[in-house]
């Protein structure tokens, strides 16, 4: 299920569960996030959340969107700029392909890494719980 089949209530609902206070300014990042069809900067993110609630910090948004991360509503792809790359405004297992150039990333779905990941338990001893799978190329627009 992707974040942008989720509402804005279900997330804001399940912060408060998780004990979480719900402010504006989480409810301007979690609107931004639900708009968005695929993946966008902290940066980004902040600039659009102005337009909701014009007092947000770009430290909000990402203090936002590590406790979002935390509570599996969004994820992070890895660039060449670094770990923090871009939010992943979709739940659940994806993988994501990535322009080496101009940065653009798409998701994908759909992986079979079952013998794969059973080997590697087997070898190292490991009980894998998750995966990223991130694809860098070129896309159409850069080939």
């Amino acid at each position: 299920m992707g974040m942008s089949s989720l509402t804005e209530e279900q997330v804001i609902e399940a912060l408060g569960q998780a004990g979480y206070r719900i402010t504006q300014s989480r409810r301007a990042v979690i609107r931004v996030l639900l708009e968005d069809n695929g993946f966008a900067s902290p940066s980004e993110l902040w600039e659009r959340a102005v337009e909701y609630y014009p007092g947000i910090g770009l430290v909000t948004v990402y203090r936002t969107l590590d406790l979002l991360s935390r509570l599996g509503f969004v994820r992070r792809i890895h660039t060449d700029e670094g770990c923090h790359g871009r939010a992943s405004t979709r739940l659940g297992h994806r993988h994501h392909l990535i322009c080496r150039q101009c940065g653009a990333a798409v998701e994908f779905e759909g992986c079979d890494l079952s013998i794969f990941l059973a080997r590697v338990s087997g070898e190292t001893g490991y009980l894998v719980e998750e995966h990223m799978l991130e694809l860098i190329g070129l896309c159409p627009e850069c080939r």
